[in-house]
């Protein structure tokens, strides 16, 4: 069953911005954001929730093409 996966921004009185990820084990989660945090600008603060420190599930998908024997 796949867990709902979600991006919170808070906007504070300050301007700053916090990004809290839901649903996403392991350090995952920063690469999900990572795009949008080069965007808003620089990183000043991180705190990683106990989901980071869980291990990541990892879908691994194989693909053949064509026989073995095939020449």
């Amino acid at each position: 069953m796949a867990v709902k996966q979600e991006i919170e921004f808070t906007i504070n009185p300050d301007g700053s911005i916090g990004i809290e990820v839901k649903g996403v084990s392991g350090s995952s989660c920063t690469e999900l954001t990572r795009e949008i945090e080069e965007a808003l600008g620089i990183v000043t603060n991180r705190t990683y929730t106990s989901e980071y420190y869980q291990t990541e599930e990892v879908a691994q998908t194989t693909v053949s093409v064509g026989g073995a024997d095939e020449e």
